[in-house]
């Protein structure tokens, strides 16, 4: 599924194309499912090119079995069912991904919901644990609680002893967010979220914020943070730039700090799949971490699910259908 020209979700067009080589490192994934997310959208659109070397396609995630080796993958790999985090090409049959940013699908793990996983565990895990250095008994605070990202924060914050706050737009998708372990959820048309985050916190603020906004948003943020506290922002929903008030951030002692995940190295991206394994796999081989998933797609209506993403309507992940599960 090609994006034959920027523009809205109608660009999405079937092609053939050769089935990709594995290079050194790489394996190539016969593709069961794809995970749909922002950024194929801002890629579609034009304002999200691939890094140099990645494949045209969007898709940044995918489940499926590996078929066949690049040069230096360990042999025992062939054959075996995984999910994998890609640098692009994830909207086709095959996709060649790094081996190291490869998980193995554990049982009573659907490779639908497989297909889910990479691309916001490791968003979440780098940016609130690892960026956000947030520990057992603090407070998240996360936007957007129903998307992709948000359900998964909640999540996972939640196996850790993490008492997780979000934003959301309406009275339903805060009892959604409520429902998978939100423990307040507040609709940011009808309340300030500064002021109940502050309410529900006895004056001391979340500990950390993941922030898909930016913008206004930003100094919003700082102003709900406690002492010591960390913003993290992943996404630019509200815009690129911020004025910020550098002496309430001094006084408080904040770190205001980010990051991309997709330009990163594969030697970077295989370390996080590696903590992840080890900290973060556990949860979903107990079955006692899923994704949120809305809805499934074939393929060939990328574009329906794109405009199902772009809606806001969606509750966790949409995902595409390519083969056989």
């Amino acid at each position: 599924m090609a994006i034959s020209r920027a523009g809205g979700p109608e660009v999405l067009q079937v092609e053939q194309r050769d089935v990709p080589v594995p290079a050194a490192g790489e394996v190539l994934v016969r593709v069961s499912h794809a995970g749909v997310n922002r950024p194929d959208c801002l890629q579609r659109a034009g304002l999200y090119p691939p890094p140099p070397g990645a494949s045209d396609l969007p898709g940044l995630e995918v489940s499926g079995t590996i078929v066949a080796l690049g040069d230096g993958v360990e042999p025992e790999l062939l054959g075996q069912e995984v999910c994998a985090l890609a640098n692009g090409g994830g909207y086709a049959e095959y996709c060649a991904v790094p081996a190291g940013q490869c998980l193995p699908v554990p049982a009573g793990l659907s490779m639908a919901e497989a297909a889910a996983m990479p691309e916001t565990l490791f968003t979440v895990w780098h940016n609130v644990f690892q960026r956000g250095c947030i520990r057992d008994g603090e407070v998240l605070l996360v936007h957007g609680g129903t998307s992709g990202i948000g359900s998964m924060a909640i999540k996972l914050a939640g196996l850790f002893d993490i008492t997780v706050i979000t934003t959301c737009g309406s009275d339903a998708k805060c009892e959604q967010a409520r429902s998978i372990g939100a423990q307040l959820a507040i609709n940011y048309r009808e309340a300030d979220f500064v002021e109940a985050v502050k309410d529900f916190t006895g004056g001391k603020g979340a500990d950390v914020v993941l922030d898909m906004v930016a913008g206004s948003y930003t100094q919003r943020n700082l102003d709900c943070l406690a002492v010591d506290g960390r913003l993290v922002t992943i996404a630019t929903l509200g815009g690129v730039t911020a004025e910020i008030s550098v002496v309430k951030l001094m006084v408080k002692r904040q770190t205001l700090t980010g990051s991309t995940l997709r330009p990163r190295s594969d030697a970077f991206k295989a370390l996080l799949a590696g903590e992840i394994a080890a900290n973060a796999w556990p949860f979903v081989s107990e079955g006692r971490l899923r994704p949120q998933m809305d809805s499934t797609y074939p393929l060939e209506q990328a574009a329906r699910a794109h405009e199902h993403m772009e809606s806001g309507e969606h509750f966790g992940k949409i995902v595409l259908a390519v083969g056989e599960e």
